[in-house]
């Protein structure tokens, strides 16, 4: 367990706000985990993920409607991000999945990161938008190399990714533009029987949030320069019964007064096959951790319990059943809300207050 003090913050439910939408291929297995930003026009978006038929994933978007300052539904406008390039497609799988995407006010740009799913599995990848419409991809992320770690992290599948919306300093004290993200250990999924493999001084195998760095400096000379991550530190690892088998992040980090405030996932359960699989005997609940606002690799105030737990029929009934899967967070006429995946099927909302 932790003593660290808890999150003063609660979720309320606020309604469904996306639904697969009837006769719609692209939506043919769900849309959910969805992204969002304000437009060029001010509007505010969702970027969900749709599924087609056999699992193959695309980033849509589609303007939110409000009524009397609460989401309710969405107008949908077309794809924004599709598996077109062949590091995002295999053989029997495709895909631009579970997209996050960050306002960076000193960039001028929201930067994304997805997960492309191509020959080698799951790989984080990013991109940067001006006005969420335009998408141009930086490409795969590469992790710097550190001897440290006693491993390369390209290696190992990673999802669940996010950048800050502004430079924090690295572990040096550099002004860096940094990330979370959560790599997973287990190569057996490539390579039959080969198991897995942990960055040294790393005891627990479950897959928990690391950060990753990379100058600012370095990105003025060249925004191609974002996907070059180092300085890599773990936060974070399961604690709670509530998130016995791994947590991830969600929705970029939000600066409150006592620090970066992150809502993420925590999962319990049984895993069944490969990670990678629909798994039908899962629990995934959304709660919160504040990062220390001069070292956002440290956690100072976490959740002891879930702020929103898999509760109703469209949570509890999907694809993948009792998953409550928070991507992204908005503000709407001075309230904030967290939008999240219910069941792997539909998007829900829900308003973030502090206690």
């Amino acid at each position: 367990m932790t003593s660290l003090p808890t999150v003063p913050f609660t979720l309320t439910r606020a309604g469904v706000v996306m639904t697969p939408e009837p006769g719609n291929d692209l939506e043919a297995e769900g849309v959910l985990n969805p992204a969002s930003g304000r437009g060029a026009d001010g509007e505010l978006y969702l970027l969900p993920r749709l599924v087609s038929a056999g699992n193959v994933s695309r980033v849509g978007l589609a303007k939110v409607k409000i009524d009397d300052g609460v989401p309710v539904g969405v107008e949908r406008e077309g794809v924004v991000l599709a598996p077109d390039e062949g590091w995002e497609r295999g053989k029997n799988n495709a895909g631009t999945e579970d997209p996050r995407t960050t306002w960076v006010p000193s960039l001028e740009r929201h930067l994304m990161t997805y997960v492309a799913y191509g020959p080698m599995g799951p790989r984080l990848a990013m991109a940067h938008s001006k006005d969420l419409r335009n998408w141009e991809r930086l490409g795969p992320c590469f992790f710097e190399y550190e001897s440290g770690l006693s491993m390369d992290l390209n290696l190992f599948p990673n999802k669940d990714a996010v950048f800050f919306p502004e430079p924090v300093n690295d572990p040096d004290g550099v002004p860096s533009y940094a990330m979370l993200h959560r790599p997973m250990w287990d190569l057996g999924w490539i390579r039959e029987g080969e198991g897995e493999h942990l960055p040294a001084g790393v005891t627990d195998n479950r897959p928990g949030i690391w950060i990753s760095y990379v100058p600012v400096e370095d990105v003025k000379r060249d925004i191609r320069n974002l996907v070059h991550m180092g300085k890599h530190k773990l936060v974070a690892l399961s604690i709670f019964d509530f998130e016995e088998l791994k947590i991830g992040g969600g929705p970029a980090p939000i600066r409150v007064d006592e620090g970066w405030l992150i809502i993420h996932h925590g999962v319990a359960g049984a895993l069944e096959k490969s990670a990678f699989d629909h798994q039908q005997k899962v629990n995934y609940s959304a709660a919160a951790m504040i990062l220390d606002p001069l070292d956002p690799s440290k956690v100072i105030a976490r959740s002891d319990k879930p702020l929103l737990a898999p509760e109703t029929e469209d949570e509890k009934s999907g694809i993948v059943p009792n998953v409550v899967f928070p991507t992204a967070i908005e503000e709407i006429e001075g309230q904030l809300f967290v939008f999240y995946g219910m069941a792997d099927s539909k998007i829900g909302v829900a308003r973030l207050d502090r206690i």
